[in-house]
């Protein structure tokens, strides 16, 4: 059948992924870094992505598609929200266990060891994390993009400290982090969120999804947002 559907200009596309944060039909993933529209089916043409990219990538179009599929798309949703449970660490890779650790609690190191670490729980990829887990209760979260943690010598003391950290970058991962990070702070006892991302665009999907997931929990829970320029230096 010949319909409206949206289209995405891959060369406008910053890979932001904003739209995919809009999208509440999961038709629209990052793939290679783009925004890209996954299934026909799971778009319904009404564009609640279209205000939300920021290049003007994303226009309608009238072609021949597969019908809007409602039955498909929460299917795919309530598939989604089952493989966000968490699950076993798969046999032969205990590195993916999630564990707590202390680092508040050790001893302080002698002046000559360096730095101590603040990493306060393993893992820390939002794409491995579990939904529920001791250590989120009665915790801050230290939302960041995975690059901040370069740019600044003293991030763990003035980020990580006292806080759990779930790091990604919406322009390498496929997938959007919203619903996950919406599961996270609905199941737990969250006191706290930080949000820290780099300057550029690509980092505004990793903020997007945070709010998105923030507002979608039904909790009111405070928040800030910390944006670091390439330098490393704090810009608001």
């Amino acid at each position: 059948m010949v319909r409206r559907i949206i289209e995405i200009d891959q060369e406008k596309c910053n890979g932001c992924g904003a739209c995919a944060a809009a999208c509440h039909e999961g038709a629209i993933g990052m793939v290679g870094g783009k925004a890209t529209l996954l299934r026909d089916d799971y778009c319904d043409g009404l564009g609640d992505c279209l205000p939300t990219c920021p290049t003007g990538a994303i226009t309608f179009v009238e072609r021949e598609a597969a019908a809007y599929d409602e039955a498909a798309v929460q299917a795919n949703k309530a598939n989604a929200q089952k493989n966000s449970a968490p699950k076993a660490a798969p046999a032969g890779c205990p590195g993916s266990m999630a564990r707590a650790m202390h680092p508040d609690a050790a001893p302080a190191a002698p002046a000559s060891a360096g730095p101590i670490s603040r990493l306060g729980q393993w893992p820390i990829q939002i794409k491995l994390l579990p939904v529920e887990a001791p250590f989120y209760q009665g915790a801050k979260l230290l939302i960041a993009a995975d690059c901040t943690a370069f740019s600044r010598a003293d991030f763990h003391e003035r980020f990580m400290r006292g806080r759990i950290t779930l790091i990604g970058c919406p322009k390498l991962d496929e997938g959007d982090y919203a619903e996950k990070l919406t599961e996270i702070l609905r199941r737990n006892d969250i006191r706290e969120v930080t949000i820290v991302r780099m300057e550029v665009p690509c980092c505004g999907g990793l903020q997007r999804a945070a709010e998105t997931a923030l507002r979608q929990s039904g909790k009111f829970i405070p928040w800030q947002v910390v944006t670091l320029g390439r330098d490393g230096n704090i810009l608001d």
